[in-house]
Order: C-alpha cells, then structure tokens, then sequence
C-alpha cells in the first residue's frame, strides 16, 4: 500500500458498542471495544440509554485505544469516525467527539459510512488472510442491515439487494425472544442449532422478488407455529429446544443462500465475501464454504472481531480514504440513514 508511516485513528458509536482502533499503514495496533450490557435487561437496544453510555465511554475507550497502540495521539494523521447510518443519539456523540479531537490536533477529519467499514474490514492487513479481488459480492448481514452489495473497487459500491422490512439479525433476535432465549438471541441459537436437527421443523422460505430479502413473515410463522405446538404441550419448547433453533437457523441460512447464488449467476461474479455481526454465524460460515465446492466460489471470512461492530473496520476506511485524500470538513453531520 504506502510506505509512508500513516497513523489513523477510528471511532465507532452506531448503535451501542463504543469502539477505537489505531491502524498503521493498513495493520490494526489497537482494537477497543466497550459493551452496553444494560440493554440485555430491556431485550433490546434503548436508544436514548445508547448515547448516555457513549457519552461516559468515548473518552477512556480512546484514551485506552491510543495507549494500547504505543503510540502519542500527535502521531496520528487522521481521525476516522463513523457518520452513519445506526441510531442518531449514538451518531452524535462519536461524531462530535471525532470533530473536536480533529480539530485540536489540527488534523484531517475523516467520515465513514459504517455499511462500507463492514465491507472494507477484508483490507485490513492480517497475517494469512487473503482480500478479496475487485470485483466481488459483500453479503453484509447484522441486526440492522441485511444487504448484498456489487463491491466493484473501494469506493465503487452498489446495493444490487436488500431487506424489505426486516434485518436477519433481527430475524434472529425475535425469533429467540419466541423461545424465551436471552438478548442478543443469535449465538444462543446457532450454539443449540449445531446439537439439533435442522429438518425436525419445517418453515417456509418468503417468496420475495429479485435480490430482496424479507424476514418479517418469517418472523410470525415461528410465533404461530411455537403458539400452536405449546397449546397441545405446554413443554414444547423445552423439549425440543435444539431442534427448533436448528430448523429456524437452518430455513434463514437458506434464504440467504438462495440470494447469493441468484447474485452471483446474475453478475457472474464468484468472489463472495461476507461481514456484519451475523457473519460470526456457524451456519452461514458453512453454507459459504460449501458453496466453494457447490459453486466454485472463492468466499472471504473476516477475522471474529472484525465482524460484530467494531472501529478497526472504521480505521481501514479512514486510511484508504486518507491515502486517496477523501477529507470531511467540520460541518459534515451525522446520517441516521447513510447510503452506500
């Protein structure tokens, strides 16, 4: 890439995580994340709770972020903050916090649409990991987005599907609320679908034109076949636990899936790459996989801490755009909405 000695630092603050990272010259120094347990209680994120907890962590978490990558903060050449999209409340205060910090350093503010960080973690320098070629299909999956995208170079990004309604994180996350499985649902159900068998239940696939996806119907055949089987046992759930959480993650890999391959004939392109907080999926791993022998894909996985909501993917971005001199200036805002 450059043998210039660039430092950039990346904040992070879409939805609830409060994460920093230092890239050098493409290779993560630091990676800090901090979490937001209290949401667990509410079965859900609460906005309003999100950006208090930014608020009382942005400061230690850069502060840790800088100090982990050995480095004084007059190092760095950039600041690389997340604009958008996620929740607002959230939004504004790494924004803010990237502005003001820029500013003092009198250094380049750089903004990243947090949908291409996810897409752009594959280009972060790692030891036996391969990046992709240009160009190839992101299938970007999470709790907010469910997305594939024709990556034809970095910034050169469409949208070629997406959900109509629902996220499959989401899809997951009620889906586990049904079985009365803890917030978030989606590790709990891929842990008890690989002790289950995936055919035990059936559930329809949502007819959906094109590339789209829609998971909201999915989401009510699992409720009214879970309301039917406990009104004649009232132990169902129990009893059949694994085999559920293996069939409701057996029928949403497969929705993916069938998108993908009709993605991929449709662009005749055969280099898949995947991220976003559901790509830590077994499932999904799998099914991508096999589809190397099924389909002749090449697929690329990224790295566990680089999938969830993370701010080294931000601090990739920020140094691609920094070595293709892609500045914001200060009176870029947040976007709860951003577009690829």
């Amino acid at each position: 890439m450059s043998s210039q000695n660039i430092y950039i630092l990346g904040i992070e603050s879409s939805c609830d995580d409060t994460a920093a990272s230092v890239i050098h010259n493409g290779r993560i120094l630091s990676n800090v994340i901090a979490n937001q347990k209290i949401h667990n209680d509410y079965g859900g994120v609460v906005p309003e709770l999100a950006s208090r907890a930014h608020q009382q962590n942005i400061v230690p978490v850069v502060d840790q972020a800088i100090k982990k990558a050995g480095i004084n903060k007059s190092q760095l050449n950039a600041i690389a903050f997340t604009r958008g999209p996620g929740l607002m409340g959230s939004l504004l205060v790494g924004t803010s916090f990237a502005k003001s910090l820029a500013y003092g350093l009198k250094i380049p503010l750089i903004d990243v649409n947090h949908m291409q960080g996810h897409i752009l973690a594959h280009f972060i320098e790692e030891k036996d990991f391969i990046k992709p070629p240009f160009p190839f299909l992101a299938m970007t999956i999470s709790g907010g987005h469910t997305q594939i995208v024709n990556v034809k170079h970095y910034f050169d990004m469409e949208v070629i599907g997406e959900t109509i309604d629902d996220a499959v994180g989401e899809a997951y996350d009620k889906s586990g609320k049904i079985l009365g499985l803890g917030y978030p649902a989606g590790p709990e159900i891929d842990k008890r679908a690989q002790l289950g068998n995936p055919k035990a239940f059936k559930f329809t696939k949502p007819k959906v034109e094109g590339l789209n996806f829609s998971f909201s119907g999915f989401k009510t055949a699992v409720l009214y076949f879970i309301q039917r089987e406990m009104k004649a046992n009232p132990n169902f759930i129990n009893e059949n636990l694994n085999d559920i959480c293996a069939s409701i993650q057996y029928t949403i890999v497969g929705i993916l899936l069938d998108k993908l391959k009709l993605a991929s004939t449709q662009t005749n392109i055969k280099h898949i790459a995947i991220g976003g907080g559901v790509s830590a999926n077994s499932g999904i791993r799998k099914a991508l996989k096999d589809g190397e022998h099924k389909f002749g894909w090449t697929t690329y996985i990224p790295k566990f801490e680089y999938t969830t909501d993370n701010a080294a993917m931000i601090a990739i971005v920020g140094y691609l755009k920094y070595l293709n001199n892609s500045f914001s200036n200060n009176n870029v805002m947040a976007s709860a909405r951003l577009k690829i």
